[in-house]
């Protein structure tokens, strides 16, 4: 008895189909997705020094996460005024601890902290800060209260608090009751802003408030719409929409229930990408197992046997395909990045969810409704089978595939080269200001920040260290692109020490700058230097180390389950070669849409090996459709003719899947983060070169001009010829006549 027969059968299927309805409903009912507070350090990579110096800042006053920054500027571009100035030095000293005076003996001499004037001494409206105070400090030198500093121009000032809250929700409450207060308070003729750490933490919670329903709710539309016009059914579509739709919401809850037992972190983004993951996959394998059916019942009346056979078929292309696509996201738990370990771990368990919702309870559902379902294209025994037109789509496309094979791989390749040549032009690494699609309030800020504070100073590189903190600032002065050098606050045997940079932010000078200062510090005991260029540095290179790592071994695995189904040599290394030509394609013509219509200037640095992940995982699983199908062909009409039938087959299929697949990546571009948009936008267009053309053009013309040795060392085509009956019908004239010139004998017809 074969594994579809034990649950799709009469008296079997309305029990499978109710149970896992029925759990899965209970589960998403009942059992909300499980939750954490982030950590700072979730998106940064581990073991390098700028993930270290996060760590370390905890144990200093008014650093990490919990540091606010304030910005008061003027709405006309003039001076800030005396009394604007005195307004802001207000509201600032009212929320400082009563300790921040501490090692100074109280405020400085004759100043009260909550005073409307400035502290004896200090000119509100100079140029520049008191002497002896870094404006780049997150916090102020031991002993110093952290004034608001002026700028330059005199159009804006800043001062940094500590934010004291406990988690993620908490901190939102804060900042958002803050900035309530700083409008209330602020002078008129002043805006006033709140970013830093926690200003930007708290925006970056907030833009995901109701996002993954708007992405749920976008994603399950497109889906819907694409069923109906795939589908052209008033009814059929509903039912693979329900089950995938439950799949997706059984896999959130799963997933981060899975995460937090496991201990591996996951951020905001990683439940979007898991829904777009989950339905787009699990759309796929319904939308194969529903073709393959269709066909089953022009056969047979036995709606509980087609679906048998169906499964017999298309399910061992599934199972290929979501094993290939679970191998491949696991290898993300290999990345030095933690959030990107939980999207590895949340995805792997997703896909088995869908999978298992596709090939299990999908069927059941559908046996259970009868043929009906299809209205008003209903399946008729005696009817053509698709594989046997010669009038579709994909029959006219592989007869003049089979015609001129050479001329259509040359195109193929000439058009993916040309596609790629952006691929030597692409830049990573967005800087903070950068990853928003829609800029927040504390993005807004940092970039207003700028425009007055000297490049540097209002986010300066934060060095810990034990060592003598003088001979650090000795040495991080001599370092070019270094503007200066002040210690800051002491904690046990540590000493910080905050280094203003001459570059621009976000520049290779400054990244240079970085790599130049830790160069000086080789020899200093335990000497870190973080900081957002710093991190920025640290996410480039352990992007390139993930890349390293991961790459290989995505394409060894890829290529090993490939070798297993297909227990061929050539067919694998054709495949995967294809899917590595369709990336290289993808990323350099997304990289001309970026830099020419969307006004990205760079990629965020995790893109390439996520994109690279999920199109050669997903594109695989198209081959995997194409190919099974190519060899249960082969096996009658031999190895040229039996692709062709696979592309009749499977053409429209794949093409419909394929289509789906990439408006649902493309649906990622609800939600706000430039990095989620990339994405997408890269799968997007892979995906459909994947199934435009090069799955229904160039793997098929490959595999004609090969003829048997594409599945080296099997002949299936050889075995196949020699066991056609006579009879067997030749319903494909045109498909005959275009592959005779290329078959080594003729085919019975």
């Amino acid at each position: 008895m074969s594994l579809p027969s034990l649950y799709i059968g009469r008296g079997r299927s309305w029990i499978v189909a109710l149970f896992f309805l029925l759990l899965g409903g209970l589960v998403v009912g009942f059992l909300p997705e499980a939750e954490r507070d982030a950590s700072p350090t979730d998106s940064l990579a581990q073991g390098y020094d700028s993930t270290r110096v996060v760590e370390l800042a905890e144990r200093f006053p008014q650093e990490g996460d919990g540091t606010a920054l304030i910005l008061w500027t003027s709405t006309d571009g003039e001076a800030l005024t005396e009394e604007q100035l005195a307004a802001a030095r207000e509201s600032l000293f009212e929320r400082l601890p009563d300790d921040a005076f501490a090692g100074a003996g109280g405020p400085p001499a004759g100043v009260d902290a909550g005073a409307a004037g400035p502290p004896a001494g200090v000119d509100a409206g100079a140029a520049g800060p008191p002497a002896g105070v870094d404006t780049g400090a997150a916090g102020p030198p031991a002993g110093i209260p952290p004034l608001p500093l002026v700028s330059e121009d005199g159009t804006a000032a800043f001062g940094t608090i500590a934010i004291d809250a406990a988690d993620g929700a908490e901190n939102r409450d804060a900042i958002a009751t803050l900035r309530a207060e700083l409008v209330d308070e602020a002078a008129e003729g002043v805006t006033v802003q709140v970013t830093g750490p926690a200003g930007i933490r708290a925006d970056l919670g907030a833009v995901f408030d109701g996002a993954n329903f708007r992405l749920l709710a976008a994603t399950a539309a497109v889906v819907a719409l694409l069923l109906l016009l795939t589908y052209r059914s008033p009814i059929l579509w509903i039912i693979p929409l329900l089950v995938v739709g439950l799949a997706d919401r059984l896999a959130a809850i799963v997933a981060t229930h899975t995460l937090r037992l496991a201990g591996v972190p996951w951020d905001e983004s990683t439940i979007g990408i898991l829904s777009v993951l989950v339905f787009g996959a699990g759309t796929n394998y319904a939308l194969l197992i529903i073709s393959r059916y269709r066909d089953e019942l022009r056969a047979t009346e036995d709606r509980f046997l087609a679906m048998r056979r169906a499964l017999r078929h298309a399910g061992e292309a599934v199972v290929t395909s979501a094993s290939t696509v679970v191998l491949g996201v696991l290898t993300l738990l290999l990345s030095v990045f933690p959030a990107t370990r939980g999207l590895g771990l949340a995805s792997a368990v997703g896909i088995v969810i869908a999978a298992g919702y596709a090939l299990v309870v999908l069927p059941a559902v559908l046996v259970l409704v009868n043929r009906w379902v299809f209205w008003p294209l209903i399946p008729r025994v005696g009817q053509a089978a698709l594989v046997d037109s010669d009038r579709s789509v994909w029959a006219r496309v592989g007869n003049q595939v089979a015609k001129r094979p050479a001329a259509f791989i040359a195109a193929s390749l000439a058009l993916i080269a040309v596609m790629g040549a952006g691929l030597f032009r692409i830049e990573t690494g967005l800087g903070p200001s950068d990853q928003f699609l829609r800029k927040p309030e504390a993005i807004v800020a940092l970039d207003r920040l700028g425009e007055s504070f000297p490049a540097g100073e209002s986010d300066p590189a934060l060095v810990i260290t034990e060592d003598d903190p003088a001979r650090v600032v000795e040495l991080a002065e001599a370092v070019p692109g270094v503007a200066s050098a002040t210690v800051g606050d002491a904690a046990d045997e540590l000493t910080q020490v905050r280094v203003v940079l001459e570059p621009e932010p976000g520049s290779d000078e400054a990244r240079q700058t970085i790599r130049d200062l830790r160069t000086a510090f080789e020899g200093l005991d335990m000497t870190v230097v973080g900081g957002t260029e710093a991190q920025a540095v640290d996410s480039l290179d352990g992007s390139a180390q993930d890349q390293r790592t991961i790459i290989p071994l995505i394409l060894a695995l890829v290529l090993g389950v490939l070798f297993v189904l297909l227990r061929s040599v050539v067919a694998p290394l054709v495949l995967v070669a294809t899917v590595v030509g369709t990336y290289a394609a993808a990323l350099g013509a997304s990289w001309v849409l970026f830099v020419e219509v969307l006004g990205f200037e760079r990629l965020d640095s995790s893109v390439p090996l996520l994109t690279f992940l999920f199109l050669v995982a997903l594109g695989i699983d198209y081959n995997i459709f194409l190919v099974t199908r190519a060899r249960e062909e082969g096996l009658r009409y031999g190895s040229k003719r039996g692709m062709l039938r696979a592309l009749t087959a499977t053409g429209g299929v794949i093409t419909s899947a394929g289509i789906l697949l990439a408006a649902v990546f493309a649906v990622l571009g609800v939600l706000p983060l430039v990095v989620l948009a990339q994405i997408g936008v890269i799968i997007g267009v892979g995906v459909l070169l994947d199934t435009l053309l090069v799955r229904t053009v160039l793997v098929p013309a490959i595999a004609i001009l090969l003829g048997d040795a594409f599945w080296w060392p099997r002949r299936p085509g050889t075995a196949g010829r020699r066991a056609l009956p006579a009879e067997a019908p030749d319903r494909q004239v045109g498909e005959a006549a275009a592959v005779s010139a290329h078959e080594e004998a003729p085919v019975a017809g």
